[in-house]
């Protein structure tokens, strides 16, 4: 489980280093043909997923003690919450949040019928940020995360993603279908985190050039990259309580500073009224804009459905973090502090976020977009804050909670990659040795360079539907032992708690 996905990892950096080129037009292929078979799984999933949520907070289990009655919780509430929501947004939020509304509002599908820029196209386009960054992608996490801390604490498995099995087919699941499960969920949580790493180094990059006047290229890139890997891996060396906890609450007051600073200086009432509009159209809307049945099927596969690809990517192996996190908690708690919350956190983001931005590119005659559509998806959130007035102080800020939310993130899935690949992971030995850790950390920021160098935001985009895609059928199999284990509890049948 860890050289095996290692040198198939390396040996797919050095292909795309020789072979740029064809493997772009692989990945195409691939990727094409992933979104044009199983789109409607990916769909059906995030809702059954939030339905199985339902039902499972409303149900005996929700009452059901992480660990079992005497287990103690290791992180407080708030520092549960910060760790769940940097852990799970990494520099996504950031990196799409002021991007992707102008593709919603300039050129939103044409079966709705809207004018580019209108008023019905921003509301469609803040409706969207909410469904690609609340519910239905949270439930993702949720649902592998939930699985995994019930089996791992309270049924006594090993650390290792074929655990998520045992309620469906017992003990054989740690057979060799188990490593493989473990194989592949580790090469698809590098093809996640170094999607989003790429987001992060090209939107860091972005910033520093604005703020420096200067064009840095490659050679910044790396820095960038370099930068990151060793600040992750710092942090990791520290442990839970110092690194990746510490790291996450500063980096969640950095979030809030960032929303109060856009609340005050943008235009608050245009950005209230879009959020309110865009949360009716947003709840009215949600089967069939989950499913893609009032938008155009290439709309749909290229933005929602990349998008929960992206959230599977990184879901089977972050469940084992999240998993680990909630010992002392009770079911309902957990549903409450990885699907509620954050959830409630990305929808106030993009009320801020999304909606400045939407609100300046409609006053300012699209000037927004034309910078997204000459200059790429990098430099749309800093040109925002200038727009906003904040000046070199506040960009700086904002750059600094980039780098910031990617090294929480990483830190986070880094420890939970090295501790499947690591013999002896158990709760009273949670963390992998350092040395492990540097090698995933470091491989992850090759994999994302050669993205970045290679295939671009579009090679980024590509690398996400392929790690999404193995993952999505990982996740299901989390869901179904959910509802075994949900059964079992109900009618007085579960097994006995370690």
């Amino acid at each position: 489980m860890f050289f095996t996905p290692l040198v198939v990892l390396l040996a797919a950096v050095l292909l795309s280093l020789w072979k740029g080129t064809a493997v772009i037009a692989a990945e195409t292929a691939i990727n094409d043909w992933i979104l044009r078979h199983f789109s409607p799984v990916f769909a059906w999933a995030g809702l059954g997923f939030l339905a199985l949520l339902g039902g499972i907070a409303l149900s005996p289990l929700g009452g059901r003690i992480i660990g079992g009655p005497d287990a103690r919780p290791i992180l407080n509430r708030w520092r549960w919450f910060a760790v769940t929501l940097c852990t799970t947004i990494a520099t996504g939020i950031l990196f799409w949040g002021a991007a992707e509304p102008l593709f919603h509002l300039n050129d939103p599908p044409a079966m709705l019928g809207l004018t580019p820029g209108s008023d019905a196209a921003a509301t469609f386009a803040m409706s969207t940020m909410f469904l690609h960054w609340t519910l239905t992608p949270y439930a993702i996490y949720t649902v592998a995360g939930l699985a995994f801390a019930l089996v791992y604490y309270n049924r006594g498995e090993r650390f290792s993603l074929s655990s998520l099995f045992v309620p469906l087919i017992g003990q054989r699941a740690h057979g060799p279908v188990g490593t493989g499960i473990d194989i592949i969920c580790l090469y698809a949580l590098v093809a996640g985190m170094a999607a989003s790493m790429g987001a992060g180094i090209l939107a860091v990059a972005g910033g520093v050039e604005g703020i420096g006047g200067f064009t840095g290229g490659p050679p910044l890139r790396w820095a960038i990259a370099v930068a990151i890997v060793a600040s992750f891996l710092i942090s990791a060396a520290t442990g839970l309580q110092k690194g990746i906890a510490g790291l996450s609450v500063v980096n969640t007051w950095l979030f809030f500073a960032i929303i109060l600073f856009v609340l005050i200086a943008g235009p608050t009432a245009e950005m209230i009224g879009l959020s309110l509009r865009g949360t009716v159209d947003y709840l009215t809307t949600f089967v069939p804009r989950n499913l893609g049945l009032d938008v155009d099927t290439d709309w749909h596969r290229q933005w929602t459905i990349f998008n929960w690809a992206n959230w599977f990517a990184w879901a089977p192996v972050t469940a084992l973090f999240l998993g680990r996190l909630a010992v002392g908690y009770s079911v309902r708690a957990f549903i409450l502090y990885n699907l509620i919350l954050p959830s409630l956190f990305g929808a106030v983001w993009m009320t801020a976020i999304a909606g400045a931005t939407i609100a300046l590119d409609q006053q300012s005659g699209a000037a927004l977009y034309a910078i997204l559509t000459a200059q790429g998806p990098d430099p749309v959130l800093f040109r925002l804050f200038s727009a906003l007035g904040g000046g070199p102080g506040v960009a700086a800020i904002v750059l600094f909670a980039i780098f910031l939310s990617y090294v929480a993130g990483a830190d986070a899935n880094v420890s939970a990659m090295s501790a499947l690949s690591t013999r002896g992971i158990s709760p009273d030995a949670p963390e992998a040795p350092i040395a492990i850790q540097a090698v995933w950390g470091i491989t992850v920021g090759l994999v994302a360079l050669v993205l970045v160098a290679g295939g671009g935001i579009d090679g980024i985009r590509m690398m996400s539907v392929l790690g999404g895609f193995p993952a999505l059928f990982i996740i299901i199999g989390a869901a179904l032992s959910l509802i075994a284990m949900t059964l079992r509890w109900d009618h007085g049948n579960a097994p006995p708690e370690r």
